[in-house]
């Protein structure tokens, strides 16, 4: 799943070739992605809607509208955003296409078909998303050792799934957890009790460092240079390629820690 890192590298990467841009159609193929409105509603009010820009929030992408409108949308596992020009072939598994001014097409393409857009008129609530549940950004300045210990100081769960908590922290997944308590010498299956005030106060270092991992670059042809650059980064998935300190399985709910 895209965590905040390619979330907000695709962002930088897309919101320029679509500021300014006027949606003529929406082509939709798989109306089940659509989870508010309803789909013929969601096609029909973006006709003549002009993206005016984008933000992220944790994993979500918010499409802002010049009418005030927004789009919302969460990848999830294995979706995919992709500008092009309107006479190249679709991608295998796109699932809607927002017809451009200037022979221009925002693509969404998923695979397993997990990814869902909401859109939101001005001032309308967003009670569907989940989104307005988030907690902080991992570097938000109220990110700090006594926020995760007035949280998770007292859960016996393990370190690795409270890390996952969307309420708390925003935008860490299954990757990134495993970087940040890497970095920070955690052993991801280690009660969140017992951390120290030392071990809080590394966590919540490494959680800024390991989500910073951006690059600022905004040409579309560097998106795939640039989240390969990312993937080599990790330290904890490139572990998996050497000889492991410790051989054994570790499963922590529905997540396997890549830390050996």
């Amino acid at each position: 799943m895209p965590e905040l890192p390619e979330v907000e590298t695709i962002r930088r990467v897309v919101e320029p070739q679509i500021r300014g841009r006027a949606i003529e159609n929406v082509l939709l193929q798989r109306p089940e992605i659509i989870a508010h409105p309803d789909a013929e509603t969601f096609c029909k009010q973006l006709q003549g809607q002009v993206f005016s820009g984008m933000a992220r929030r944790g994993k979500y992408l918010i499409f802002s509208l010049e009418g005030g409108a927004r789009i919302l949308l969460h990848l999830r596992m294995t979706g995919c955003l992709l500008v092009a020009q309107a006479e190249c072939p679709a991608e295998k598994h796109t699932h809607i296409v927002f017809c451009l001014n200037g022979c221009r097409q925002l693509r969404f393409s998923d695979v397993r078909r997990f990814g869902r857009l909401w859109l939101l008129q001005k001032g309308e609530r967003d009670c569907y998303s989940g989104m307005e549940k988030l907690g902080l950004e991992p570097f938000d300045p109220g990110i700090c050792a006594e926020y995760f210990l007035a949280r998770w100081g007292q859960r016996k769960r393990a370190i690795k799934e409270c890390l996952l908590e969307q309420n708390v922290v925003a935008g860490i997944g299954n990757i990134y957890s495993d970087e940040i308590l890497f970095a920070a010498k955690i052993h991801p299956a280690r009660p969140a009790s017992a951390l120290t005030q030392a071990d809080w106060e590394r966590l919540a270092e490494e959680a800024v460092t390991a989500t910073r991992s951006v690059y600022p670059r905004t040409k579309p042809e560097q998106l795939r240079e640039d989240l390969a650059l990312l993937m080599e980064s990790l330290i904890a998935i490139a572990r998996g390629q050497e000889p492991p300190v410790e051989v054994g399985t570790l499963s922590l709910g529905d997540y396997a820690p890549y830390m050996s």
